[in-house]
């Protein structure tokens, strides 16, 4: 009886032996037939982990991408998604993808401004580069968005696969702030990156750094007076129900880049890499369009649940960008080749 049991376990042991074999030559590059058909309990794990809200626009991509990479890798890739900061905070997943302890998450470029300040430069910074959507797609659709994926797989181990976005933000707040007087000493949540609280400092405001997920909190209890941000994740963290007042004042315009972990990609075949890249680019080429479409109902669904918006006149908005443009020329101070890529943006 003993001796039945212990060839039967061999038998197990020796079949999962032969399953990593089959993925480990995938990884490789090794030609087998069984490539792109290993069992799916054995296959590459892609943990997609981000920060974004559940039924976001950009959660619904990583969704429908991870999808595509179980498909059409028939299971070699073996891709889980977790939204909502399930496996970290926005700077843990962050740092994670750089060690390759989580395959993809998604952020700003701006993320990039102490390893790669040139970078930053696309994601935002510093403050009002963008002019309209038509602005951003001339930079990340084209050669510079190419020019900055390789200098983040350089310089941070990630490469930038494709670009979602999340729309221009907005200044939310407990009560309303249609003026840079009335945002004197405001404490407003920014990410725990200098470029954005040299903006806000710039702008009167008290800006105070806090990780992603604790916004909602800092509202109620009073840590914060008010946060920016884009309609929906507004609306998917329920940030209203604690700050009534929306500001349109678009001066951030914040790319998602969907972040890979160089390693982790490099080890693929090259059939799978490129797989990776090409149902990235259409997953969130779609992204873009439905998130475009949707932001006016979005708008809407903001005001029906009690949120009251405010606009800046003409004059009021000259200010604020005036207010801020000195940290334009600070920003890049960084670096020459980060003075040249805000040139570059700016020219489009």
């Amino acid at each position: 009886m003993a001796e039945h049991s212990s060839k039967k376990r061999t038998s197990s042991h020796t079949r999962r032996m032969v399953l990593k074999a089959t993925v480990a030559g995938a990884v490789a590059g090794i030609a087998t037939p069984a490539i792109f058909r290993p069992a799916r309990a054995e296959g590459v794990t892609c943990r997609i982990a981000t920060s974004e809200a559940v039924g976001s626009p950009i959660s619904e991509a990583f969704e429908a991408w991870a999808a595509m990479l179980r498909e059409q890798s028939d299971g070699a890739i073996d891709a889980q998604h977790f939204p909502a900061s399930q496996l970290g905070s926005y700077s843990q997943l962050i740092e994670g993808n750089r060690l390759g302890t989580i395959e993809v998450t998604t952020g700003g470029p701006d993320t990039e401004e102490a390893l790669a300040p040139e970078i930053a430069a696309t994601g935002g910074a510093p403050g009002f580069i963008y002019r309209d959507e038509a602005h951003v797609d001339a930079v990340l659709q084209g050669p510079i968005g190419e020019q900055v994926s390789g200098i983040a797989r350089e310089k941070t181990g990630v490469e930038f696969v494709a670009y979602g976005e999340v729309g221009f933000r907005h200044l939310l707040t407990k009560e309303p702030v249609t003026s840079l007087a009335e945002l004197d000493g405001v404490k407003i949540r920014v990410p725990e990156l200098r470029v954005w609280i040299d903006f806000w400092q710039l702008l009167g405001a008290n800006p105070t750094p806090l990780p992603y997920a604790e916004q909602y909190n800092a509202l109620s209890t009073g840590v914060i007076e008010g946060l920016e941000a884009d309609f929906f994740s507004i609306l998917g963290f329920n940030w209203y129900e604690q700050a009534p007042h929306l500001t349109l004042t678009n001066h951030w315009f914040l790319p998602k880049a969907v972040r890979v972990n160089a390693t982790w990609l490099d080890a693929l075949t090259p059939e799978l890499q490129d797989m990776v890249r090409s149902t990235a680019k259409a997953a969130f080429a779609e992204q873009r369009s439905t998130s475009r479409a949707g932001m006016a109902s979005a708008l809407d669904d903001l005001v029906a649940k009690g949120v009251t918006v405010h606009e800046l006149s003409d004059d009021e908005k000259d200010q604020w960008v005036e207010a801020s443009a000195p940290l334009f020329d600070q920003f890049g101070q960084a670096s020459t080749e980060t003075a040249e890529m805000i040139a570059a943006i700016r020219a489009l």
